[in-house]
């Protein structure tokens, strides 16, 4: 993969218009693909805390992903960073507290809505 700076020269010495386009759209798809991988990377992740939720709750998938939605929303915390931090506690580490405590209050709302 072509280094960020020298993308930038190479657009900056390309000879011909045409070529200029090839490579403008050459480095456009390098950083959609980066961050496609990116993105797979995450639902990885979030799949597993999903299905974590939905063995503590026990819920459907669809419960366990809006779950997951409130919290993050709750905690102004990223989704897959939400996910990561429930995941990491399967090795040992301690799920931070503003997580912790909007886990436990999802968990009541939707212990709650499933009486209704």
């Amino acid at each position: 993969m072509t280094p960020p700076s020298e993308e930038q020269r190479l657009l900056r010495t390309v000879p011909s218009e045409g070529d200029a386009v090839l490579l403008a759209e050459v480095v456009e798809l390098r950083a959609r693909n980066d961050q496609l991988g990116r993105a797979l990377a995450s639902r990885a992740v979030i799949d597993q805390a999903r299905g974590m939720v939905m063995a503590l709750a026990p819920c459907s998938s669809e419960r366990a992903w809006d779950l997951l939605v409130d919290v993050s929303q709750h905690c102004n915390i990223k989704l897959r960073d939400v996910a990561a931090a429930l995941v990491a506690t399967t090795k040992g580490r301690i799920l931070p507290e503003p997580i912790q405590r909007e886990l436990r209050r999802a968990l009541r709302r939707l212990h709650a809505a499933d009486r209704r």
